[in-house]
């Protein structure tokens, strides 16, 4: 596009700055992969502030937002506190020159192009991961690393306890996607202030698990995966990592989600819905008596095609049309009794092969939490990971890990979805747990039925907030195959569907009210 469709584009400063990338791609061999993404479109429209600092911007993706702008006093007064920790008589402004030595690195992690200077990009580094570090540093304490109190200046923003409203801000918009700052720039900040590059990743692993505890949705995990400080690319991926299952990468049938079926079944099964000349002759007399809507025609039709004459017909039928003689009646008869239904299945079936493409089917087919316990189904908590979600068919029992939810929750497990739906290479994990948990979890009845056995500590005001916050999880992702849930999934539903009173219950409502509804709603009335 030329300039003239845009009267604030700079060409020259254009120019410059892609100079200065490839420059730095040259400077740089080893490939960075991205791991700071902006997040989908989609996911924002549904639900922005989850997505969006409300308080505070960390890195460039929001620094300039004015409304973010009072925290700036803050990350200043912590710079300064730095500069006191900072050994060998360096000054701030040798850290920032450290850091600018990492701008391509820095630069690589991000999915979009930063548009300004590597001095405002180091500035702004070096600013940000002093203030990270100082709120961070009360997790360091709880984990039994003691470093100094937590300043006057900051004391009202944050506590050891977290019952403060900024610090539980504060620690939502640490956690965004969009509001995060390389890992490796947090070490050489903490580098400089440490006897050692040892002695930093230390203090720094503590502070990161303290965080992670505090954060991880289950809380009851009895064994953390130990957190890499070197290969962990960010604070939101040091959650991701520590609470999300590593499976193996995916395979080509199960990257492509759900698949169409081949053209033979496609062809084979449009071959039946073809109709034989018998059919053809009957559909046009049938056609001329549709035509006639008067008195006695009118009642018998309404007769013949009522749910309870299909069902007595449908019985014997079955037999009959297996005898010979009988089949060349099979397919003119079954056009005419049960072409509706037959309608109705293609129906459905076609809107369940959508299944699978949100935003026109927002959850996986499951029966919720009420509908399971009414069918036999007992649920048990685990003090594990995702990995320990599993069904026991002979004793009934669906296994879920515990999960806590509490005032940060909904905006942690809305970035890891959108996270992981960015940069996993593998299965969704995360992103199919929260659709499962969305399938099972209706009314706030079945959080109340998970609460009292103890899969969710519910810490929000009401079991209707935690409903709320399922049913709105996964409304904009497409979803997903990671086999061992699926497996759980189809395991639970051949349960549910195979018992005798699930059964009866179908047949009731597919037959016998279906039946009176017809009858009540039916526009043939005597005249």
């Amino acid at each position: 596009m030329s300039s003239s469709f845009n009267p604030s584009f700079d060409e020259h400063r254009w120019v410059i700055n892609i100079r200065r990338t490839l420059e730095a791609e040259l400077e740089d061999d080893n490939e960075i992969p991205v791991s700071i993404f902006n997040v989908p479109k989609n996911l924002v429209s549904s639900d922005p502030d989850s997505y969006t600092p409300q308080l505070l911007a960390i890195g460039p993706y929001h620094y300039w937002r004015p409304e973010l702008y009072e925290m700036e006093r803050y990350k200043i007064a912590a710079a300064k506190r730095t500069q006191r920790h900072l050994l060998n008589n360096l000054q701030f402004e040798d850290l920032v020159e450290q850091l600018k030595k990492l701008k391509p690195k820095i630069r690589a992690c991000y999915h979009k192009l930063l548009d300004f200077s590597n001095e405002t990009l180091a500035w702004m580094m070096a600013i940000d991961a002093s203030f990270l570090l100082e709120f961070l540093q009360i997790y360091a304490m709880k984990e039994g690393k003691l470093l100094t109190r937590v300043s006057s200046r900051m004391a009202h923003l944050v506590d050891f306890a977290g019952r403060k409203s900024a610090h539980n801000a504060i620690l939502r918009d640490i956690m965004m996607l969009e509001n995060q700052i390389p890992l490796f720039v947090l070490r050489k900040t903490l580098e400089v202030q440490s006897a050692s590059l040892e002695a930093a990743d230390e203090l720094l692993l503590s502070m990161l698990t303290g965080l992670c505890k505090e954060l991880s949705p289950f809380k009851m995990m009895n064994v953390l995966p130990k957190i890499h400080v070197s290969e962990t690319s960010h604070l939101l991926d040091c959650l991701y990592d520590m609470i999300v299952p590593k499976l193996r990468t995916r395979t080509r049938s199960e990257i492509s989600e759900f698949e169409e079926p081949n053209e033979d079944v496609k062809t084979k099964e449009g071959s039946s819905d073809q109709p034989g000349y018998v059919q053809q002759l009957l559909s046009v007399i049938w056609k001329l008596l549709s035509k006639l809507n008067k008195g006695p025609i009118r009642l018998i039709k309404k007769i013949l095609l009522s749910k309870p004459v299909k069902v007595v017909l449908k019985l014997p039928w079955t037999l009959l049309s297996k005898l010979p003689g009988f089949s060349i009646l099979k397919q003119p008869v079954e056009y005419f009794f049960f072409n509706d239904e037959g309608k109705e299945d293609i129906k459905s079936e076609g809107e369940g092969s959508n299944a699978d493409k949100p935003p026109l089917v927002e959850e996986i087919i499951i029966p919720s939490v009420s509908e399971l316990s009414n069918s036999g189904v007992r649920f048990v908590p685990t003090t594990g990971n995702i990995l320990t979600i599993t069904f026991d068919a002979k004793t009934c029992t669906l296994h879920l890990p515990i999960v806590s939810l509490d005032v940060n929750t909904e905006v942690i497990m809305r970035n890891l979805v959108a996270y992981e739906a960015s940069n996993a290479s593998g299965p969704l994990v995360f992103t199919r747990y929260t659709e499962l948990m969305n399938g099972i979890i209706d009314t706030e009845e079945d959080v109340k039925l998970l609460r009292e056995k103890g899969i969710i500590l519910n810490h929000l005001k009401s079991d209707q907030e935690a409903t709320d916050l399922w049913n709105g999880m996964s409304k904009s992702i497409r979803l997903t195959k990671v086999p061992f849930l699926d497996k759980t999934i189809e395991h639970v539903n051949k349960y549910h569907n195979g018992q005798w009173n699930i059964k009866a219950k179908k047949l009731m409502k597919s037959y016998v009210f279906g039946s009176w509804q017809l009858q009540s709603s039916s526009p043939y009335q005597y005249q």
